[in-house]
């Protein structure tokens, strides 16, 4: 079993290796034949062109040139551009949370409102604290009081020096314990830091916090921007101010906008660097983690030789394009080896092989070959 196992397995093999060979073989004589038939071509219209100026009628007879259009390469300005992927993004959103433990005793807003910047969106109990200010006032006021009063005896050279000093830094120590007691009560009124818009609230009327604890979310539209992650195969292509195309599919609409940063330090998880676009317009139709397509330039030749992707054909030795050129007052395609730059939009930039000036087969050049006539398609 296992004998007639690998005599299959071998009979296999070799017809794979027989079938490979025989294509190899037939692929040959496909190219010799495609050679054989384009020498023949052109022998024959050399042979037609003999003929016709021996015979004229000849010619009108057995005129088999292709039929073509042309155009004439001129320098323009070329660009490549890419799509990448980016979200709107704000640098006001943010999660408020507590700075002191209480207990929730008010809450002024809900999701979606809008407020103002100071105002009070949540307040806890502070009774420790509200106490304490009360005693520092009280004591506060004395203090004032005998410090006024042993101020108007110095002036008037009664008493020590060392009393009125005691009344004052009495004063001012009260004054001190006052206003911390006072950022202390202010830790427990949550106030808004901008103008923006209540997007979550956390926590519930009566609920006791402790300090980190999220209370609410809010966010503002006067700071929104886009960000981007792009492949570090870009990280020479881009700087600040250059033209940014965006398009925002939820809303169907498209502005015109520039590159506001670009990072220089690659993320090592994905290989990308981040991009940061400026926000021009719709922006109050715009909320952070929104989808955006950001179309950039990452490579422009003013003074490119540009065609026609299409025109741009290729053989086992490498690209090539047809110009039309002047033999013997005839125009004849001439198959001219190029080296191909980028491509975008259906446009090819040529490095090398034509030049500006050179007439270009546009149309027809399926059935042109090296050396044939052709003739302009009025």
């Amino acid at each position: 079993m296992k004998n007639s196992i690998l005599i299959i397995a071998l009979a296999v093999l070799m017809g794979a290796c027989n079938g490979g060979s025989e294509s190899e073989k037939l692929k040959a004589e496909l190219e010799k034949i495609e050679k054989d038939i384009q020498s023949k071509t052109i022998e024959a219209a050399e042979l037609k062109d003999k003929i016709a100026e021996l015979d004229p009628e000849f010619a009108k007879v057995t005129d088999q040139s292709v039929l073509i259009k042309s155009e004439t390469i001129e320098p323009m300005d070329f660009k490549h551009k890419i799509q990448v992927q980016g979200e709107v993004a704000s640098r006001k959103n943010i999660t408020m949370g507590a700075e002191t433990m209480g207990r929730v005793t008010q809450i002024n807003v809900s999701p979606g409102d809008m407020v103002k910047r100071n105002q009070l969106l949540v307040k806890l109990d502070a009774p420790t604290t509200e106490n304490s200010i009360k005693e520092l006032k009280t004591a506060l006021e004395l203090a004032t009081t005998i410090f006024e009063k042993q101020k108007n005896l110095w002036e008037q050279k009664i008493g020590t020096e060392v009393q009125y000093l005691e009344a004052k830094n009495r004063k001012e120590t009260l004054e001190r314990q006052l206003a911390t007691a006072q950022s202390q009560l202010d830790m427990a009124y949550i106030r808004a830091p901008f103008n923006g818009r209540i997007n979550d609230v956390s926590v519930n009327t009566g609920e006791l916090v402790q300090p980190g604890m999220p209370i609410l979310n809010m966010v503002s539209q006067e700071e929104m921007y886009l960000q981007a992650a792009v492949s570090e195969d870009y990280i020479n292509d881009f700087n600040q101010g250059d033209s940014v195309e965006v398009y925002l599919p939820s809303i169907k609409k498209s502005f015109s906008t520039i590159v506001s940063s670009v990072s220089y330090v690659i993320n090592p998880a994905n290989r990308t660097f981040q991009l940061e676009v400026k926000v021009n317009d719709f922006v109050d139709q715009l909320k952070p983690n929104q989808f955006a397509r950001l179309t950039l330039v990452d490579y422009e030749n003013e003074n490119a030789i540009v065609v026609p992707s299409d025109v741009v054909q290729q053989d086992n030795i490498g690209n090539f394009v047809y110009v039309v050129k002047s033999d013997k007052n005839q125009k004849k395609a001439d198959k001219r080896r190029v080296e191909r730059g980028k491509t975008y939009n259906g446009y090819t930039e040529i490095l090398k092989g034509i030049n500006s000036g050179d007439v270009i087969i546009s149309e027809g050049y399926r059935e042109a070959v090296n050396g044939i006539a052709v003739r302009l398609a009025k």
